[in-house]
């Protein structure tokens, strides 16, 4: 599936996080990645991801699905628990 996101939304994610969207997309298809279902979004189904970016790091990703894309919602590095999950 296409990745969307709000260009506004990514400028703000990498200030805040230092993540760009365009380093989170690779989570979304990584084999290895973990999703769970976000229970506490309210207005859309929402996800989470925690899997490798495209640099290397071990990133979260909330994301969604609309129409037939995957939009980003946000994105950062994951704490040292979620690296630790993820790498098993």
């Amino acid at each position: 599936m296409p990745i969307d996101f709000d260009p506004e939304k990514a400028a703000a994610n990498e200030a805040k996080h230092g993540v760009t969207f365009a380093e989170a997309e690779p989570v979304l298809f990584d084999p290895m990645g973990l999703t769970r279902e976000d229970l506490d979004a309210e207005s859309e189904a929402r996800f989470v991801t925690v899997g490798l970016g495209a640099l290397g790091r071990v990133l979260v990703v909330v994301w969604t699905e609309r129409d037939d894309d995957y939009r980003i919602i946000s994105a950062r590095p994951a704490t040292p628990a979620e690296r630790r999950r993820y790498e098993g």
